[in-house]
């Protein structure tokens, strides 16, 4: 049993003083508010529950800033595929590991507690598989295991080039299975996964409908569809017109029309919806996992966030590319692409209220919601996924407490985070996880073999 204490906290019944919780097993045990400290708590400022980030592809962090000059013609999502695929063709296991430990070591330190990694880096070099199928599932779990960081392993079904069975290109060759050697891959994860601590999980990831076909699609369900489902789906105007062709239906529409699709869901992106496929998404119960920085980064486009929420829809957020690992600045990308495109301003909220708040317990319930986590507020029964923050920084030292989330979301940085706790393993203090020196002196040795190799 240990316990914090926190001169605020945000409990799932509101904003609280001086309020002690205790843990147990990596649960919530109690949360009583007028409390006093008591000998052994772990004192902080303000207790907030911590975010998952419900989709990232870690290795592509090596690879930040490396897109961002233009190309002769119009730079897009598919020549940033190019480059991509170029890229992932000298990523060794030992780099993986090492990339992802320190993503995933950056993410907790930005108030993250857990994570879904969409994982589709699967076979060696050449395209044949390694001898264990899963080596780069357990480089992953492998990594998770250094930082404390809680793991939905979201191994990815990547069969085809494009709808209609194209063949693999050659830069997709360390992606592809058939469903028979996807679903061992999926077994022995889910094997492998018992090493990790016990809030950690293996779900399954359809790449999109451009990259299964509707026959694996059920097969793959019927297999391992009894835990989180992620798809990236409509992220852009030329996927949707080639569903539409292929399939003869709309991305969202065509999936919505065709699988069981419910809370156990999470659509990445969803960015080009119409208002009836909005709303039906919306009721379908799944969650939009929007990743706002990537998605502006590569020019998506923005969700149809207020439709959405006026449907009542589930939304959580990820780092998807990983270029920028920032809570707060994915929280506020979001609210501000409906401002630009809308004209107007504090849309992301339902009737009145606080846009910071809408956005940041929306996102803690939809993102534990989509990485099948018993998280994302304080209250007993739940998983520790706890983050701290000092209010005292000078970017919320002048702020009511119920002002506090509008402040962490549009006025502050991710250091104003100085404890995160994943299923109650204090693994950020003071700002700095604890395991930073030495996950990021393999990543330094990791980044620097690697890009020897590609020049």
């Amino acid at each position: 049993m240990m316990a914090i204490f926190a001169k605020r906290a945000l409990l799932a019944s509101g904003w609280a003083e001086n309020t002690r919780i205790e843990i147990a097993g990596g649960l919530i045990a109690d949360a009583r508010a007028d409390s006093r400290a008591q000998t052994g708590d772990v004192e902080v400022d303000t207790l907030l529950p911590a975010l998952a980030n419900l989709h990232s592809h870690t290795f592509q962090r090596a690879m930040a800033g490396m897109t961002e000059y233009r190309m002769a013609g119009r730079d897009s999502f598919w020549t940033w595929r190019d480059l991509m695929y170029r890229f992932t063709a000298h990523l060794t296991p030992e780099q993986i590991e090492a990339i992802a430990a320190l993503v995933f070591l950056e993410m907790q330190e930005a108030g993250y507690a857990s994570v879904g990694e969409f994982h589709y880096l699967h076979h060696q070099r050449n395209g044949q598989p390694y001898d264990v199928l899963s080596e780069h599932s357990d480089r992953i779990m492998a990594a998770a295991r250094q930082t404390g960081i809680g793991l939905t392993h979201l191994p990815v079904l990547y069969s085809y080039a494009g709808v209609g069975q194209k063949p693999l290109e050659p830069g997709q060759s360390r992606f592809g299975n058939d469903v028979e050697q996807f679903c061992r891959l999926v077994d022995q994860a889910k094997s492998n996964i018992a090493s990790l601590p016990d809030d950690c999980r293996v779900g399954i990831a359809p790449h999109s409908l451009r990259a299964t076909s509707p026959a694996d699609l059920v097969e793959v369900l019927d297999a391992h569809g009894d835990g989180p489902v992620h798809i990236h789906i409509a992220e852009q105007p030329k996927e949707v017109a080639e569903v539409q062709a292929g399939l003869g239906a709309r991305p969202v529409e065509w999936l919505l029309q065709n699988a069981p699709v419910d809370q156990s869901w999470c659509l990445i992106h969803a960015t080009h919806m119409t208002e009836v496929e909005t709303r039906d998404m919306a009721a379908s119960g799944a969650v939009a996992g929007l990743c706002p920085v990537t998605e502006a980064n590569l020019g998506d486009g923005p969700f149809n966030g207020a439709t959405y929420l006026q449907a009542g829809g589930a939304f959580g957020v990820g780092s998807d590319s990983n270029v920028l690992i920032s809570l707060t600045e994915e929280l506020r990308t979001l609210e501000y692409s409906q401002r630009l495109r809308d004209l107007s301003r504090n849309v992301l909220v339902v009737g009145e209220g606080s846009v910071g708040h809408a956005l940041y317990t929306g996102a803690a319930l939809g993102g534990a919601q989509a990485l099948g986590r018993a998280a994302g507020e304080i209250a007993p029964g739940k998983l520790a996924d706890l983050v701290a923050i000092d209010s005292g920084a000078p970017s919320l030292c002048a702020l009511r407490t119920d002002q506090l989330l509008d402040g962490l979301v549009f006025a502050a940085k991710d250091q104003v985070v100085s404890d995160l706790w994943s299923a109650g393993r204090h693994c950020v203090q003071g700002g700095r996880h604890l395991a930073r020196e030495q996950v990021e002196a393999h990543y330094r040795v990791a980044i620097t073999s690697l890009m020897a190799a590609i020049q």
